[in-house]
C-alpha cells in the first residue's frame, strides 16, 4: 500500500489507497485528528478505522488534508479541510465505479469533518464518528441524513467530554437514518488499551446488512 498523490482543491493530496476484490463492495474514507496538533493519516486511531474497513471487504483510503505530510496547502480550519474530503470521495466514486454505496469515517476532528461532509453528499450511506469534538466545534449545520451511523466515545476521554458526545450522539439519533452509540467504558481519546474494540465495532458497522 504504497503512499501516492491524488488532486485536490489546493494541489495534491497524500494518499493510502486498499482496493477490494469485489468491485461492487462499498468505497471508504478515512479522515484523520487535527493538522494543528499532530494529526495525520498514520494517526493510531484512524489507522484502526482504516484496516478495519479494508478487512471488512470495504474499498478505503486515508489521505493528509492539506498542508499534512506532503500534501500541497496549509491548515483552513475546517472550511478547505472539507472540501478536501469531497475531493476525496469524488474521487473514490470515480475509481470505483461499481461500488455499491460510499461511507465516510473520522476520528476527533476528522470526525467533525466527516459530519459535515455528509450534510453536503446526499449520497454516503453509512457514517463512523469516533470522539468527535461535539462542544469545541460548531455541528450547527447538522440536518437529515439519510445514513446508517456509529458513533465511538470513550467514558475517561479527558480531550473530548463524554457527556457531550452522548448529547450529539442522541441528536444525531433523530436524522440519520439509523445510529449505534457506543460508549467504552474507561477508554481515553486516543483508545490507547481499547483499540481492538474499536477496530471491532466499525468492522461489525460495516459488515451489517442494510
Amino acid at each position: 500500500m504504497p503512499e501516492f498523490f491524488l488532486p485536490g482543491p489546493r494541489g495534491r493530496l497524500e494518499a493510502r489507497h486498499a482496493g477490494a476484490a469485489d468491485p461492487t463492495r462499498p468505497v471508504a474514507v478515512v479522515l484523520h485528528p487535527h493538522p494543528l496538533h499532530g494529526g495525520t493519516m498514520n494517526n493510531k486511531v484512524a489507522y484502526a478505522i482504516f484496516r478495519s474497513l479494508v478487512e471488512a471487504g470495504c474499498h478505503a483510503i486515508r489521505f493528509n488534508f492539506r498542508g499534512v505530510g506532503r500534501s500541497c496547502g496549509e491548515h483552513a480550519g475546517g472550511d478547505g479541510e472539507v472540501e478536501d474530503a469531497l475531493a476525496v470521495v469524488d474521487w473514490m466514486q470515480r475509481r470505483h465505479p461499481q461500488a455499491s454505496a460510499t461511507w465516510i469515517a473520522g476520528f476527533s476532528f476528522g470526525a467533525w469533518i466527516a459530519a459535515r461532509v455528509l450534510v453536503r453528499r446526499r449520497d454516503i450511506d453509512r457514517f463512523v464518528l469516533v470522539a468527535p469534538g461535539a462542544i469545541t466545534r460548531d455541528w450547527s449545520f447538522l440536518d437529515k441524513i439519510p445514513a446508517d451511523g456509529l458513533v465511538i466515545q470513550g467514558s475517561a476521554d479527558t480531550v473530548v467530554a463524554p457527556d457531550d458526545v452522548a448529547a450529539l450522539a442522541g441528536t444525531l439519533d433523530t436524522l440519520a437514518r439509523s445510529l449505534r452509540f457506543e460508549m467504552i467504558e474507561g477508554a481515553g481519546h486516543f483508545f490507547e488499551n481499547d483499540m481492538e474494540t474499536v477496530r471491532g465495532l466499525v468492522r461489525d458497522h460495516a459488515l451489517r446488512p442494510r
